[in-house]
């Protein structure tokens, strides 16, 4: 995916300032840059958060509270629609949905990718903790076996809040 998903920051004023939330969102190629400045264990998670809710953000908080810092990677639109969630998917758009889990004190970092997995990302980073939900067994977590060979662990965190996106646009269909 280009890199130019982030808008043209325009010039500071108080009318027209970006959130502050927003300098979280780091394309994959400054990636490096970024995280050289980041507290350490780093906690890693991805997915494609097309609609945030309460589970969302549960497993997030709980990802954060495995380390020093935690780094959220959301699939791409087109990476989204390959995993056959549906052809009205993604609801929201890449830079909104990173806008999102940027706005999330939970979150230090967050950037995406285009591929089918997010196996790259997690070697540009080498996160000491890999966390995916409980839906997840940690032996079909992508990227375990090169965590766990790095020394660090894989975590599935059991779910507390029995939600998903798919479940509540079904709710809303039927209204």
């Amino acid at each position: 995916m280009a890199e130019s998903i982030l808008p043209a920051q325009p010039a500071a004023t108080v009318t027209s300032a970006l959130p502050a939330f927003e300098s979280k969102i780091v394309a994959p190629g400054e990636l490096a840059g970024r995280l050289a400045d980041v507290a350490r264990p780093l906690v890693f998670t991805n997915g494609c958060f097309d609609i945030v809710h309460r589970g969302h953000v549960t497993l997030l908080a709980q990802a954060r509270a495995l380390g020093a810092a935690l780094l959220v990677a959301v699939n791409s639109d087109a990476s989204v629609k390959r995993l056959g969630k549906g052809d009205d998917r993604p609801v929201n758009c890449l830079l909104d949905r990173l806008a999102v889990i940027a706005a999330l004190e939970s979150v230090t970092l967050v950037t995406w990718f285009d591929e089918d997995t997010p196996l790259q990302r997690i070697l540009d980073c080498r996160p000491e903790v890999l966390v995916k939900g409980g839906d997840w067994p940690v032996e079909k977590i992508v990227g375990n076996r090169e965590v766990s060979a790095g020394g660090g662990r894989v975590v599935s965190l059991p779910f507390i809040h029995q939600t998903s996106t798919t479940a509540l646009l079904e709710k809303i269909r039927r209204l």
